[in-house]
């Protein structure tokens, strides 16, 4: 990590010449203003096609200890970072085989060849595909978010910061009763720290009902503006993704067994949706 790095990084994320169209970037996928989300209901790649998931936030990525919706043993950013570069089935961001290409056009650029000399100083060929997943990886690092109300509160002491409402709510969330903070744990209010068999050290992949197959427990931070939700973006609201834990009847795969049917009343659930609300921050952009 070096600020020259991370400066490289911000640069080549929101640079669409990182794709085969030339028409689309990282931020196509990962907009700043939506806590690195994209709105849509499932991501889609540079040439138009559709992915499987919807578009994870990179908000706190730092912390993670994996990444993506699906594949545990993706450990590190710059592991994850050649998926979307590479990937072709389905192509996301489409460079596989044009690797050279890319690294032929950013060395033309004077502005680049200097960007990657200063960051990765004393090397031969400092411009080179590998260290454009270094930089975009330092870039992701330094996307953190931590200024939210319900930060404020609990990190420095501002007990105004939440309402009687939101505090009602967050002892609702932490509670056995609700079951929330089993699955929504740790700083990033993710599935990061543990899994379903309460074993540390691995990321926690929970069946919600919404697919055949255990998915990554996403962060539950800035969820005010990262709609729409579940790894298939099914859900417009957190009224409807409320909907859909206090009825299992609604399931179209298998529920974990740490999930519960929500029952609470609808004072109760206003509280849980101010706790909730009070997740979202404006601090990584």
């Amino acid at each position: 990590m070096s600020a020259n790095k991370v400066a490289l990084g911000r640069r080549l994320f929101f640079d669409a010449r990182l794709s085969m169209t030339g028409q689309y970037s990282c931020a196509s996928c990962h907009d700043p203003s939506r806590a690195f989300t994209d709105g849509r209901a499932a991501a889609v790649g540079a040439t138009g096609q559709a992915l499987p998931h919807s578009a994870m936030s990179l908000v706190n990525v730092a912390y993670n200890i994996s990444f993506g919706w699906t594949q545990a043993n993706v450990r590190s950013l710059e592991a994850q970072m050649r998926e979307p570069l590479l990937n072709e089935h389905p192509i996301e961001l489409g460079l596989k085989g044009r690797e050279s290409s890319l690294v032929a056009l950013l060395s033309q650029d004077a502005s680049y060849s200097e960007a990657f000399a200063t960051a990765f100083a004393g090397e031969r060929s400092a411009v080179s595909f590998g260290n454009v997943i270094k930089a975009i990886a330092a870039y992701e690092r330094t996307l953190i978010s931590g200024d939210s109300a319900f930060d404020r509160y609990v990190f420095s002491g501002d007990h105004a910061a939440l309402s009687d409402a939101a505090k009602r709510g967050m002892k609702l969330f932490f509670s056995d009763r609700t079951g929330c903070s089993a699955c929504h744990s740790g700083f990033n209010f993710a599935g990061s720290w543990r899994d379903s068999k309460g074993e540390t050290g691995e990321p926690t992949f929970a069946r919600s009902g919404t697919s055949k197959h255990a998915m990554r427990v996403p962060t539950l931070r800035n969820i005010s503006i990262t709609a729409p939700y579940m790894h298939d973006g099914r859900f417009a609201s957190l009224d409807a993704v409320l909907d859909h834990y206090a009825d299992s009847s609604r399931d179209e795969g298998p529920r974990d067994a740490m999930l519960r049917p929500l029952k609470v009343s609808p004072q109760e659930r206003q509280e849980l949706m101010a706790f909730l609300s009070s997740l979202t921050s404006s601090g990584a952009q």
